[in-house]
């Protein structure tokens, strides 16, 4: 109903027009900026709170937005009282849709943010409207924090949660078919036969044809499981391993252990011969070398004294 150029949005907010009058007594006060008012129906007791947007209107006027006049129960020319107050910045805010199409919004997050800048208080009870899409919807404030009538949000971080709208149920979860018979009786019938078995419980066979009595004294024999279906624990005492057969030491011929043969002397401890002299007498066969030994010496004809040389082959 503002004369004078078209204002629609701001019937979608929580701001006000006041006279000029107004802002002159206010500006010789101490007020908080900025400036919020609490308009109160004397005659239903009803109150809100609301920020100022420009103060345009005519002497003895105040436009308030279609919402807020729902909520207060006015009537067009029914008089207000408007007083200035301050409210506390707010850090959270509990909100419910009154109705279940706000859930078709792609984004209501970003969709009630855009809509909140048009507001600068938010009280209790109140059932704010916003225009998305040339379509209305109504909000109920439940919850602020900190707790009381309402509180600012201009120039502060609000966590907002939303309450289930009116008229929403949650969706029913698909119930289980019937319970197949045959299959249960299959399942039980498998449990039973995995508890009922015991593996490597029969008896063995040799590809020789002889008993297995026969056998070497030594070799492992498998327990037999403590429960069926449960192998035997297999317990050996600490630093021992097991690998399926006993272990035998290793041992030589002579029924000695070979480490013993570490305890006997040093092998090759004889003097070597180097074959260097030989090819050096085979390169110079005019030559003569003296070797000591029993191939050297000079042969006895028999008579004592008397000495010979041997004949060369």
């Amino acid at each position: 109903m503002l004369p004078g150029n078209e204002k629609s949005g701001s019937n979608y907010g929580g701001k006000v027009f006041m006279p000029p009058s107004a802002l002159a007594k206010l500006s010789s006060l101490h007020i908080d900026y900025p400036m919020l008012f609490e308009i109160t129906n004397e005659a239903s007791k009803k109150a809100t709170h609301a920020g100022v947007l420009e103060f345009i209107a005519e002497e003895g006027r105040v436009y308030i937005p279609n919402w807020m006049m729902q909520t207060l129960l006015l009537q067009e020319g029914q008089f207000v009282q408007m007083r200035s107050t301050s409210l506390p910045l707010g850090k959270f805010v509990k909100i419910q849709p009154q109705s279940v199409d706000f859930l078709e919004i792609t984004d209501p997050k970003a969709v009630l943010e855009q809509a909140l800048r048009s507001f600068s208080t938010l009280t209790v009870g109140d059932i704010i409207a916003i225009n998305y899409n040339n379509h209305l919807y109504d909000i109920l404030v439940m919850e602020t924090k900190p707790e009381g009538s309402g509180i600012s949000i201009i120039e502060t971080d609000l966590e907002v949660d939303f309450a289930p709208p009116v008229g929403y149920q949650e969706p029913e979860r698909p119930r289980r078919g019937p319970v197949n018979k045959s299959a249960t009786s299959i399942e039980e019938h498998t449990i039973k036969h995995a508890e009922s078995f015991s593996a490597f419980s029969g008896s063995g066979q040799r590809l020789n044809g002889k008993d297995l009595s026969s056998g070497k004294a030594g070799s492992t024999q498998l327990q037999k499981p403590e429960q069926p279906g449960i192998p035997a624990a297999l317990r050996l005492p600490p630093g021992r391993l097991f690998f399926g057969y006993p272990v035998i030491p290793v041992k030589s011929k002579d029924g000695v252990e070979a480490n013993a043969d570490a305890k006997k002397g040093p092998v090759f401890a004889g003097q070597g011969q180097s074959l260097r002299a030989a090819r050096k007498n085979a390169s110079n066969p005019g030559s003569s070398s003296n070797v000591s030994g029993a191939g050297s010496s000079g042969l006895n004809n028999g008579a004592p004294g008397s000495s010979g040389s041997a004949p060369r082959k």
